[in-house]
């Protein structure tokens, strides 16, 4: 066993252009050390105002991922969580508005005794409190700083990590840079000023990275390497390319070829940890690398289409089911609202697809060409997979189907008379407030010989959990006259929590996001049996 000792601390920072993958990065490292025995957290610290990323438009930042404790949170998370398998906490999200806000409350309940608040000290400190509180118990805890050196609203916490790591020793400290190398095609080369530029604005704060992550759109050759280290001032076996691969889940390795694993554990002076668990990795990589030949097709009814980081969690969870089933997987987007305009025939959109997947949102935006896709997917016998939302489409749908016409949702008409979706009590009057859904992890009790029971292997399961509406119990006694089930519901039979149609192939939906838990190497069991099922169609 591992002796708990001081926690190594590992800064991963980003220059040059956001997006680069920070926090593919920081889960890649962590990855490597996990394989070596090493007990790793990972933690997001973001200079956004927001308090937290449940009120952030997804189609200009992606997901907001929801963690067991119920903290809305970055993507990033949802790497950390699928690299390490690992659940993370409300910890390891850590926005600026959060720490603010804070600062402010402890300031006007008098516990600076007076003296003047200022970002340094105070909010320096506030934000190293709130990095070793998350690192206890663990031998090496990983933190990403959000954004980009020289990002007006970070300086804080980059004066923050600086004095972290003097006080707690070098020794116990490295600092990550992850840089661009843009390539111009018309002279064949890779350019290195940007990273060098971004590279000296860091150590202008007093930064100086141990490790240097050049990311590329090709392959760079030797030169390249040698040139940033004499630039950048970090040794040549503290640089790793990496150009883009065929999948994120390929980075530890490349980073373990390239001796980024031994670099850090003898900077940290974690010797005799041996990588050992990568051989399943690799194996894991090798299948995912795969070209089956048969593949199916996924239409995925969406309505923020303008990022594809929107849904990623449930992209990578379609992706781990179709490669436990070994078959292909390809995935086209089918914009909710472009199914609500008049005259859209609805076999033409959907006849190519082996199935269609309904994800979650809020707002009225798009939700009637949800119900279409739902109500076809019912008439056609097509699989469907409904989260979240997808459930109470699913609902209305089969509710319309038989023949209650004006069912809905309280989002579409609060004065609908057949409101068989509704908001849950003690959320009325919350539609504008953040932190305030049923938000985490909430147990669910599922009946015997159910689909999503034999699909999970038990009647007992807890997933997550991010809305503010539900099932209206008033109809629930017409549901298999509608020919759906309710499968799963609370323990206290209050909640509907899982749907079923009642003669379908497949027609499974869930009020909670059950893409949150799915792993690359573990698929989420909804999602591996409506791949099953896509593939059996």
């Amino acid at each position: 066993m591992i002796k708990r000792q001081q926690p190594k601390y590992i800064f991963v920072t980003g220059g040059v252009l956001s997006g680069l993958g920070k926090g593919i990065t920081a889960a890649s490292i962590g990855t490597i050390l996990k394989a070596r025995g090493l007990k790793v957290n990972a933690q997001k610290l973001d200079p956004y105002l927001n308090v937290d990323a449940g009120t952030l438009n997804p189609a200009e930042h992606g997901e907001c991922f929801v963690t067991k404790d119920g903290a809305e949170t970055d993507l990033d998370l949802g790497h950390y969580e699928r690299f390490l398998d690992t659940e993370m906490t409300k910890s390891s999200s850590v926005m600026s508005g959060r720490i603010l806000l804070k600062l402010i409350e402890d300031e006007r309940n008098g516990k600076f005794l007076g003296k003047t608040v200022q970002v340094v000290p105070h909010l320096t400190n506030a934000i190293q409190q709130y990095i070793a509180s998350a690192s206890k118990g663990y031998d090496v805890h990983i933190v990403e700083i959000g954004g980009t050196v020289g990002d007006y609203e970070s300086p804080a916490f980059f004066e923050a990590i600086r004095e972290f790591s003097s006080s707690v020793g070098e020794e116990h400290c490295m600092f990550v840079q992850v840089v661009y190398l843009p390539y111009l095609s018309t002279s064949k080369e890779i350019k290195t000023k940007p990273a060098q530029n971004a590279t000296r604005d860091l150590r202008s704060m007093g930064i100086v990275p141990d490790l240097l992550v050049a990311r590329t759109e090709v392959p760079a050759n030797g030169s390249t390497r040698a040139k940033l280290s004499a630039f950048c001032g970090v040794p040549e076996k503290g640089i790793a390319l990496l150009p883009n691969a065929d999948t994120v889940y390929e980075v530890p390795l490349t980073l373990e070829h390239q001796g980024i694993g031994a670099y850090i554990t003898n900077k940290l002076h974690l010797r005799g940890h041996k990588a050992k668990d990568l051989k399943a990795w690799q194996t894991m990589v090798d299948q995912i690398k795969e070209k089956p030949s048969q593949k199916v097709k996924i239409g995925v009814v969406a309505k923020y289409l303008d990022n594809e980081d929107t849904y990623i969690s449930v992209m990578e969870a379609l992706k781990s089911a179709a490669w436990k089933n070994k078959i292909g997987f390809e995935f086209t987007w089918v914009d909710s609202e472009a199914l609500e305009k008049p005259g859209t025939n609805l076999k033409n959109v959907f006849k190519k697809f082996d199935g269609i997947v309904v994800p979650g949102g809020f707002g009225t935006r798009g939700v009637e060409g949800k119900i279409k896709a739902a109500r076809y997917a019912l008439n056609n016998k097509l699989p469907y997979l409904g989260l979240c939302l997808g459930l109470q489409v699913g609902v209305i749908a089969a509710a319309r189907n038989a023949g209650l016409q004006q069912a809905t949702t309280v989002e579409l008409d609060a004065q609908a008379t057949d409101r068989v979706i509704d908001v849950m009590q003690g959320q009325e009057g919350k539609e504008n407030t953040g932190g305030t859904m049923r938000l985490g992890n909430y147990p669910c009790v599922l009946q015997k010989g159910s689909k999503a029971a034999k699909l999970y292997g038990t009647t007992k399961i807890e997933e997550r959990h991010r809305h503010r509406c539900e099932c209206n119990n008033d109809y629930r006694d017409m549901y298999e006259k509608w020919g759906i089930k309710a499968v799963g519901t609370s323990p206290d039979g209050t909640l509907v929590e899982v749907i079923e149609a009642i003669d379908h192939p497949f027609f499974v939906a869930s009020q909670f996001h059950p893409e949150f838990t799915s792993r690359p190497n573990r698929p989420q069991p909804l999602f591996d049996g409506f791949i099953a099922s896509c593939k059996n169609s």
